[in-house]
């Protein structure tokens, strides 16, 4: 289902764990690295085709997320011509996607990538918000970035000089002050228990993106 300008109607989704980390996925069998999405089908919703894929894809239910927020508009995306079939060729240009952030409210054992007999990764990890923009393709950069900063605004907040004092208390108290990651970085706490899929797999570019710099592949 094309509009007439040549884009799939799509949705895009960004969820955040309770560090408002974002989830990131690795597309199966590639080395390719992005956030769930698809297309949406006649007569869905976005919102509909929002929940549909977010099942599919990484097995969560409606009730395990809270919807924080969505784009405005649609933004788009052109796909080079050699990610394109060649039957789509000449009549297909691209996606246009409505981006909705979600809160997990669920655990990180309730993702399952396994939720279809079409998978669509085969690992995840959590991502410092800013993080996808160095590392997905580059022709999906600039969505992304339209997305990541229309949306950065409704960010829940947390009381990180609380979450401080707590860490200080633990560790004056002579309990484990904490833990080295293969990064080099330390988290404090007890060591964590990644579910499947999961990894500490720093950022496969080797760089952090702190904040936003200024300025599936055809799916």
């Amino acid at each position: 289902m094309l509009d007439r300008d040549g884009f799939r109607p799509n949705v895009g989704i960004i969820l955040l764990n309770q560090r408002n980390q974002v989830f990131w996925g690795k597309r199966i069998r590639t080395h390719s690295w992005q956030f769930p999405q698809g297309g949406i089908d006649r007569g869905e919703s976005p919102e509909q085709a929002m929940f549909r894929e977010l099942h599919e894809e990484i097995g969560l239910m409606p009730d395990h997320v809270r919807i924080v927020a969505r784009t405005r508009d649609w933004l788009r995306y052109e796909v080079p011509e050699r990610y394109i079939r060649r039957d789509a060729r000449g009549h297909y240009k691209g996606q246009k996607q409505i981006w909705f952030l979600l809160q997990l409210t669920g655990q990180d054992w309730n993702l399952n990538l396994r939720a279809t007999d079409h998978p669509e990764f085969d690992a995840w990890r959590w991502n410092e918000y800013w993080v996808p923009l160095d590392v997905v393709v580059e022709f999906k950069r600039g969505v992304y970035e339209m997305a990541l900063r229309e949306l950065a605004r409704y960010l829940p907040r947390f009381d990180h000089r609380n979450r401080y004092l707590r860490s200080g208390m633990r560790t004056r108290e002579g309990e484990h002050a904490g833990h080295e990651l293969p990064n080099g970085s330390i988290l404090s706490g007890p060591p964590m228990e990644l579910p499947p899929g999961a990894t500490f797999e720093p950022n496969p570019q080797g760089r952090a993106h702190p904040c936003p710099a200024k300025g599936k592949h055809a799916t």
